[in-house]
Order: C-alpha cells, then sequence, then structure tokens
C-alpha cells in the first residue's frame, strides 16, 4: 500500500513512518514545511503527483493551553485543515486517517467512553479536535477517525521526559491526582493505526493504552521502572491554574466488533523506557 503520512517529523508521526515501513508499505511523509495542510491546492497538487492509497493525518496544533489564546489557529490546524486534507485524499480515491483526542469528551461520565458516547469538549482544543472529526467524516466516505490520549513517545516532548527531568534535577515533584486518563505509548499507537488500514471498518476507533490511572499514578509508576527515588506530592487541577479546562476521567477503550487493542500502559512505558535506553546507549559507544 502506498500511504502519505502528513506531521511526519512529530512525535506520533514519526512512529507511523516506521511502523508503516515495518510493515513493507510504501511510505512518503512530510512535515508542515514540506507540505502546509492549510492550503488546498497544495494538498490536491501533492496527492495528485503522489496517488497514495491511504493518508495518515498526523498533524495537529498540539498546545491544550495555547489553543485558548488562539481559538482561530488552532481550528484551522485541527478543524479546517483536516477537512481540506480528507477531501484531497477523497479525490485521488485514498481512504484517510484523523488523529484525535479523549478530549472530545467533558469527563463527567465516571468510566472508560467508547466511541458512541456523546462528546461535549470543554476546551477550545477539544472542539478543534471534534471539528476535525466532523469535517474528516463528512469529506471522505473511507475515513477512519483513531481517538487516542496521553501520548509519549521519542521525537517530541512529553510526560515521561519530563517527569525524569524534574526528578534528577530536584528529587520531588508535584503532580494532579485529579485526572485520569489512559497513557499511550505512540509506537504502539502507530503499529494500531497502520493494522487498520487493512479493514474496511471506517469510522470513530478508540485506540489507547490498556488500563488507567491518574498524572499522579503515572509519574510514581515512571519512577519506579526507571529505578528513581523522587519524592511525588499529589495537587488538584486547580491548584496549577492552567489555562484550559480539563476532563476529570477521559480514559478510553472501544466497544468496535474486531477492535485493536494496544498492550496496558505500564507495558507501553516499559517499552518506551527500554528503548530510550537503548539508544542512549548506542550514542555513547
Amino acid at each position: 500500500m502506498k500511504i502519505l503520512v502528513t506531521g511526519a517529523r512529530g512525535m506520533l508521526g514519526s512512529d507511523v513512518m516506521k511502523a508503516a515501513e515495518e510493515a513493507g508499505h510504501d511510505v512518503r511523509g512530510f512535515s508542515h514545511t514540506g507540505l502546509d495542510i492549510t492550503d488546498g491546492d497544495a494538498l490536491e497538487r501533492r496527492f495528485g503527483i503522489d496517488r497514495p492509497d491511504a493518508v495518515i493525518n498526523c498533524a495537529a496544533w498540539t498546545d491544550v493551553d495555547g489553543a485558548e489564546d488562539d481559538p482561530e489557529g488552532a481550528l484551522l490546524s485541527n478543524g479546517t485543515a483536516a477537512g481540506l486534507v480528507s477531501s484531497a485524499a477523497a479525490a485521488v480515491g485514498a481512504r484517510i486517517v484523523y488523529v484525535s483526542s479523549d478530549y472530545v469528551f467533558d469527563g463527567q461520565k465516571g468510566s472508560d467512553y467508547v466511541e458512541s458516547d456523546a462528546t461535549s469538549p470543554i476546551s477550545v482544543y477539544g472542539k478543534t479536535k471534534l471539528a476535525g472529526e466532523v469535517a474528516t467524516l463528512q469529506a471522505n466516505r473511507r475515513a477512519y477517525v483513531v481517538r487516542s490520549s496521553w501520548l509519549f513517545g521519542l521525537d517530541g516532548p512529553n510526560f515521561v521526559d519530563t517527569m525524569i527531568r524534574l526528578g534528577k534535577s530536584q528529587g520531588q515533584v508535584l503532580v494532579v491526582h485529579d485526572q485520569v486518563g489512559a497513557p499511550t505509548y505512540t509506537w504502539h499507537l502507530a503499529y494500531g493505526i497502520v493494522r487498520m488500514l487493512d479493514s474496511d471498518a471506517y469510522g470513530v476507533h478508540h485506540m489507547a493504552g490498556g488500563g488507567h490511572c491518574s498524572w499522579y499514578e503515572f509519574a510514581g509508576e515512571i519512577f519506579s521502572q526507571a529505578g528513581m527515588e523522587v519524592v511525588t506530592l499529589s495537587a488538584t487541577t486547580e491548584m496549577f491554574g492552567r489555562k484550559a479546562p480539563r476532563p476529570a476521567f477521559s480514559a478510553l477503550i472501544s466497544e468496535n466488533p474486531h477492535a485493536i487493542v494496544l498492550p496496558v500502559w505500564q507495558d507501553g512505558l516499559k517499552g518506551y523506557l527500554g528503548q530510550k535506553k537503548s539508544l542512549e546507549g548506542a550514542a555513547s559507544e
């Protein structure tokens, strides 16, 4: 299969590129500088030249708090551009994957969200991701929307690296305990997305690390697996005073038949730390 990846240099996009290549697909990736997803004409020209069988749209505005300050910019990237990418894919007969977020939910259900649950985003970021879902599905009848959550991986800043850095430099960290979700290793997610392309199960899919935890519990597991002794203090979301509201409980599971189930989040963390250690060891040789 010929696959085109937008946002190919990002944390998820880079892993999608690797996963697709390992699966034997013909893959071409573009960063923002190589392909402007907000330019419909540029998308149509590029897709017309490459003629992909599938497009995986990993390009996104990911600054949750920054979206509160620039809602128009966030909507352009996450919503409007998603529709343009989907439409350009449809024009060449390609299927499209749009990567969305647990933040399309308000977090008030009190248990894991499934695909049929009503969306109700409480932040600008969540609203723009929901807009991207709608635009993608409306523009292409062969569209998949993949909702995931709390991503961590090699090619981007993430919570795991932040905790390890702060733990080493300060010896203690303050982490919120009243937000619960499903941490997801981007390599596991990338592998799942590429597998999904072998099916015609178009529509919405939840694909996140198995199980759930709070950020506080996640931090504790990070230090445990990393063999670090760090004092972990709990805090409330209100204490941090972030601009964007976050859902209190936004873990995802799938109700779809034959759903692609990712490993539990603890295994994802173990894989990530092992991968980092291997790369750091290779770099020091």
